[in-house]
């Protein structure tokens, strides 16, 4: 019996010629970095029990992944080891390769006489492009199945969405076939000829000598383990404030989840199902359970939605029609401050509480939520054009924040500098018909002081 929905699977290549009918079968790990509650995993194995053919994990280690630096290695390194030693204990190898996939895959495949390989569904170029070319290089089946998403990507909506209305109703016609609890993956029956040793963080650094610069945080601790010990804290802790608080930075009501969502080392999906447990027959956490689900499902899979159907989500050039007409009337617009790349990073604005987010943001790896709002207006109101303050804000999210090169980072600067996923608002200069937001209106919903002092500089 299958495991995992067949629309959560789709195959990206068919096999070419006389089918391979033996041989192990290879889980082509990449977004999804756990070994349970992984629909991915779990169809490679029915594929490799079907066949009674060894099953094995292979991660590959890209040289320069864009974005990343010595902090996103080390955390997802120490992740990756967890999870092979979880692996091993049900006999599944785990492989860690080191170079460029579209080369290192099709060898593995080759080397091992792989009979068909299951890969990781995400929306980001790169990763769309690795596998694209990886097709192209072999004979046999490689599909893709949505892990990341509890309503797969593909079966919520075949095209862009225009903002969370659009997508919420679809993604919940959905949510009956495919917001179910997981299965437990099985100890793997038939064994690989030689298990390779657990992979060696160490080794794997030197090899990609990483920006340093971004050295690693203490904020966050990495793993499946770690991750699943969070959701139970905020479940226990912060849940209950979530509706009321979660849009105060100085509450601590948000659950701090991205790092190991972005890593794969948490599912969405385990993170809603135990919401779901934690407020059931609870009126008194319905709103809670509403507006973090709401965030975790639709919020972030119409991000998914985004990045998959606009080829330049990280660049001015996907925001819609309006908003860039809007933004280059008002490209001659006087700046009261104009500051370059290097004074942002610096976080050496005039500004104290942008000052104080930017700051939150490389010491720890992470931004509250509703700071990351502000933190991106002020950069499109004090930067010499939009398509630089655009530029920078991908720049400093995806060097210093832990869960950066993600769809959720893209599209949120999206939706800060150029208007996606929103409407039109009263004109004002720079910002044409974007929607503002300044100190004053932060000062409203929570103390700036005390945020502004928590952040300052050493």
């Amino acid at each position: 019996m299958e495991s995992v929905n067949k629309n959560r699977v789709r195959t990206l290549k068919y096999a070419q010629g006389e089918p391979r009918a033996r041989g192990p079968v290879a889980y082509w790990m990449s977004r999804d970095q756990r070994a349970t509650d992984n629909w991915a995993l779990l169809h490679a194995q029915d594929l490799a029990l079907e066949r009674s053919a060894p099953l094995a994990v292979v991660f590959c280690l890209a040289p320069a992944f864009p974005g990343a630096a010595l902090r996103h290695y080390d955390f997802m390194l120490a992740g990756l080891a967890e999870t092979a030693a979880d692996l091993r204990k049900i006999n599944i190898p785990f492989f860690l390769l080191c170079g460029d996939p579209v080369d290192r895959i099709p060898r593995f495949i080759e080397q091992h006489h792989v009979c068909a390989v299951v890969a990781d569904f995400d929306p980001l170029r790169i990763k769309r492009q690795w596998k694209q070319t990886v097709a192209g290089r072999i004979t046999i089946p490689l599909l893709e199945v949505d892990a990341h998403n509890i309503a797969p990507c593909w079966a919520a909506s075949h095209k862009r969405e225009y903002g969370a209305y659009t997508i919420r109703p679809k993604i919940n016609r959905t949510l009956d076939d495919f917001f179910v609890e997981f299965p437990k993956l099985r100890t793997h029956p038939v064994s690989w000829r030689n298990m390779p040793a657990p992979p060696d963080a160490g080794k794997a650094l030197a090899w990609l000598k990483p920006d340093a610069a971004v050295s690693p945080v203490d904020t966050f601790t990495p793993g499946p383990a770690a991750g699943a010990r969070a959701l139970g804290a905020f479940i226990k802790n912060r849940f209950a404030d979530y509706a009321a608080r979660r849009n105060d930075p100085n509450a601590g009501a948000t659950s701090g989840l991205s790092p190991w969502l972005h890593f794969g080392h948490l599912a969405p999906q385990r993170a809603a199902l135990e919401i779901k447990k934690a407020a059931a027959g609870n009126p008194d956490l319905e709103q809670s359970a509403a507006a973090f689900l709401e965030e975790l499902i639709v919020r972030r899979e119409l991000s998914d939605n985004y990045c998959l159907h606009n080829e330049s989500y990280d660049s001015l050039k996907s925001i819609p029609g309006w908003a860039r007409d809007t933004l280059d009337a008002h490209r001659g617009d006087t700046r009261a401050y104009v500051y370059s790349r290097e004074q942002w990073e610096a976080a050496a604005t005039h500004d104290p509480l942008w000052n104080a987010a930017q700051r939150q943001m490389m010491r720890t790896g992470a931004m509250h939520g509703y700071m990351r709002m502000y933190w991106g207006k002020k950069i499109l109101e004090w930067s010499a054009c939009p398509d630089e303050a655009f530029d920078t804000a991908v720049f400093l999210n995806d060097r210093y924040a832990l869960d950066g090169r993600d769809p959720n980072g893209y599209t949120g600067i999206a939706w800060c500098l150029g208007g996606v996923h929103d409407r039109a608002w009263r004109e004002r200069p720079v910002f044409g018909k974007i929607r503002y937001m300044n100190a004053a209106g932060c000062g409203r919903k929570f103390d700036v002081r005390a945020y502004v002092e928590q952040w300052r500089e050493n």
